[in-house]
């Protein structure tokens, strides 16, 4: 049995860092690349896709679309960070009589801890003691002597302090039961999950000569047909199937479209931004406004993703409605790509 003690890490209180159209995923993972002194929007908005996997889309905040690479492994920062050298891999508790062992070694060693949780057991969330949601937050400390875990929350309303151990294992824990409160991310056991993020090198400073090689392998994807729903075919292909399915009045397409439309609209909001950016520190008003056409394509995605939220009753009746918004968005697709391509090809 090992003796109770406090850890937390070394220094300052990890940074809450937050975009409108991001989620507990990118907020997190953007904290821990903080403090390995990298810049969030360069490392998670360098790389723009579109990546839909028929039947895997799980009810969670933080889902993500991730292909296995070839030894069949799946690596969830490769597909947050495909420019950078990111890391990402699951894992949970090893040993059921001593559920804190991973969490201490992480913090002795420095690294925070990103974990799973449900929000009706956290008392700094909104839905506590009311709505089952699957959530992320980030463990920066863990006090066994006073029975308390530290955590740090950038999606609103923000948090950072501790919470009763015993509450954040309820939440660490839960089998997060349907909740009809919470179409989309109830019903998907937490199951004690952590995500384990490391940067394996601080990149290289931005340099436009870089991001365009960046941007000329992305436009490749997008406008290239693959094995996979990728690119514009693929969103084809995910739009017509959405409509399909909705038409025959399967409510599980729309409980699907939210998450996955997040992940969507997350990147396309960071990728947006970062090229924006760049564009103005470097006196190029048309990546600037290639920033702009991809925002653009995260802002279609909500309003597709909340036709559907609204639909969710009488998804029949919503079709129209879908179609019309899927129409905006792969249009937005269109223009942004052509918009990004062109600037790809002179950085």
């Amino acid at each position: 049995m090992t003796a109770k003690r406090s850890y937390t890490l070394k220094g300052p209180e990890p940074e809450l860092w937050y975009r409108d159209l991001i989620s507990c995923l990118q907020s997190t993972t953007a904290s821990v690349l903080l403090r390995g002194g990298a810049d969030p929007l360069e490392v998670l908005g360098a790389g723009w896709r579109f990546l839909h996997l028929p039947g895997e889309v799980r009810h969670e905040e933080f889902y993500y679309p991730c292909l296995p690479d070839a030894d069949g492994r799946v690596d969830l920062g490769a597909a947050l960070a495909p420019h950078h050298a990111l890391r990402a891999r699951w894992w949970q508790p090893a040993d059921e009589q001593d559920l804190w062992r991973e969490v201490r070694a992480a913090l002795a060693e420095d690294r925070p801890v990103i974990a799973a949780v449900d929000n009706f057991h956290l008392p700094f969330r909104p839905a506590y003691g009311d709505v089952h949601a699957a959530h992320q937050v980030l463990v920066y400390g863990l006090d066994e002597l006073r029975g308390l875990v530290y955590v740090s929350d950038a999606m609103p309303p923000g948090f950072r302090g501790a919470v009763p151990i015993e509450k954040f294992l309820a939440s660490w824990g839960s089998e997060n039961p349907t909740d009809v409160q919470d179409a989309f991310f109830s019903d998907s056991r937490i199951g004690r999950r952590c995500l384990d993020v490391r940067l394996e090198s601080v990149p290289e400073p931005l340099t436009p000569g870089r991001l365009g090689r960046f941007l000329r392998a992305d436009a490749e994807l997008f406008t290239t047909a693959g094995p996979h729903r990728t690119g514009l075919p693929g969103f084809d292909l995910f739009a017509a199937e959405l409509l399909a399915r909705a038409g025959a009045g399967e409510a599980a397409a729309l409980r699907e479209l939210y998450p996955f439309g997040w992940a969507m609209q997350a990147q396309a909001s960071l990728h947006g931004e970062l090229l924006r950016r760049c564009g103005h520190r470097w006196g190029d008003p048309a990546l600037a406004a290639a920033g702009r056409a991809v925002e653009t394509v995260a802002h279609a995605w909500t309003g597709l993703r909340f036709t559907g939220a609204h639909g969710l009753g009488d998804p029949r009746a919503a079709t129209p409605d879908l179609a019309r918004h899927t129409t905006l968005l792969r249009a937005a697709y269109t223009r942004a790509v052509d918009a990004v391509g062109a600037v790809a090809a002179r950085l």
